[in-house]
């Protein structure tokens, strides 16, 4: 902590700060921390705070706790039924190719919905977006009819396959360089 100017209070100072996404569950923290964790490397379950004789659930049940998921941090409660996720917000896998589109959307779609343009929920409710970032540059493409076509075939996918999309562009016209 330091002090802020002028005021002599204290503040935290804008490096020490730390975001960390807090998800909100019915009661199933502790399984969703197992699944996530098992997907995703360079992941763990940290703390598990559990309920007590003082608290609102039963005691022994999670109460509260962290996970980490290929090294973003998350704090997760269960706090009961009053909230549901909803695709107001996602994560947002980067996949660098198809074989790890594969591997996200259908491990994450384990036992959930798919949707539409590479979005699914899974089994919790929570909205995911599994995107390789091939479509960022076939959607970007600077010839405008490849951007189109590869956006016209994304749209009418559920999950992105990324040589279709090549295709879809190709087929409206040839990459620059090769024709």
């Amino acid at each position: 902590m330091s002090t802020a100017p002028d005021a002599g209070l204290p503040c935290m100072s804008i490096t020490s700060s730390h975001i960390q996404p807090c998800l909100w569950f019915d009661d199933r923290l502790e399984e969703a921390a197992r699944f996530y964790t098992g997907i995703f490397p360079n992941s763990s379950i940290g703390h598990l705070s559990r309920y007590n004789d003082a608290g609102h659930g039963t005691p022994g049940a999670v109460m509260a706790g962290e996970f980490t998921l290929d090294g973003l941090e998350f704090r997760g409660i269960n706090g009961g039924p009053e909230f549901r996720f909803t695709e107001a917000v996602s994560f947002s896998v980067s996949c660098r190719d198809q074989s790890e589109v594969d591997y996200y959307w259908d491990s994450l779609s384990d036992g959930g919905e798919e949707s539409v343009c590479g979005w699914l929920k899974d089994r919790f409710g929570l909205s995911w977006q599994i995107v390789p970032t091939r479509l960022y540059e076939l959607v970007s493409d600077p010839d405008r009819e490849r951007a189109e076509a590869a956006t016209r075939a994304m749209l009418g996918m559920r999950r992105i396959v990324v040589a279709e999309l090549e295709a879809a562009a190709d087929a409206a016209a040839p990459p620059s360089g090769h024709g």
